[in-house]
């Protein structure tokens, strides 16, 4: 958990200020090999793979090769990792140019995880990577709560079939969610008029602020979009007062 949190940190500042990890480059080897590096180096120092050499440590490639997974998706001989990565690098920084952004890194995640470059912790890493790139390009990070992991899971074996479509709409969402979550509240601040699922908390739900709009009993107004739209002091009153008639 403290090697996730701490890459995570690192992929999140990366994004914003990458320093002279890359020269303009969406994605380099370097910060490949460093997020895994961070992401599984602290459990690693406790319980190394047992079947790993001493050249298969945290940051660089397996030299073993994968057995299927389920699904039938075989990941390449480890002799061609190296090559199957770099083209990988290659590849993804292309996803921009794209006429569907979103998608094209849902596959391009889909190519990481079938080239399976590590002996552990593709699946940790590949997700941040993903998260590194929709930073630069400006998005929100996509988090693969526990909750959605089956349909993360599904949509991947979809995607190693040809159709990277579920999981590009599961990283929009996911996105979208982000963006309402985290982003939106802290640019408005608490005095502007935002969607409620901006305002949600874990002892709110989006659900729960519109039933109460719907209501009356919390102030918000409701868009020609048919969209409701509060503000986080407004919310707060409305907890508040909750709070005492539960009482």
């Amino acid at each position: 958990m403290r090697g996730y949190a701490d890459a995570a940190r690192w992929v999140y500042g990366q994004g914003l200020d990458p320093g002279a990890w890359t020269s303009g480059s969406l994605l380099t080897l370097t910060e490949l090999r460093q997020v895994h590096r961070m992401a599984i180096g602290p459990a690693w120092d406790v319980e190394p793979h047992p079947e790993a050499t001493g050249r298969e440590s945290p940051g660089n490639f397996r030299e073993h090769d994968i057995a299927p997974f389920p699904g039938g998706m075989t990941p390449p001989s480890w002799v061609d990792v190296p090559a199957a990565t770099r083209t990988w690098i290659d590849d993804i920084a292309r996803v921009a140019d794209t006429e569907y952004p979103i998608e094209s890194i849902a596959a391009a995640h889909q190519r990481f995880e079938r080239i399976h470059p590590f002996l552990d912790g593709n699946g940790r890493t590949g997700r941040l990577l993903v998260n590194l790139v929709f930073v630069r390009l400006g998005y929100a990070p996509a988090i693969v709560y526990k909750r959605d992991r089956a349909r993360y899971l599904t949509a991947l074996r979809t995607a190693d079939g040809g159709d990277p479509g579920p999981l590009g709409e599961l990283f929009a969402r996911s996105v979208l969610d982000n963006l309402y979550r985290f982003i939106a509240p802290a640019v408005a601040g608490p005095n502007r008029l935002v969607p409620l699922a901006a305002l949600a908390t874990p002892n709110l739900s989006e659900g729960a602020l519109r039933i109460a709009a719907n209501r009356n009993r919390l102030r918000a107004q409701k868009g020609n979009d048919g969209q409701w739209r509060s503000r986080r002091a407004w919310v707060d009153d409305y907890a508040d007062t909750r709070h005492r008639r539960m009482l």
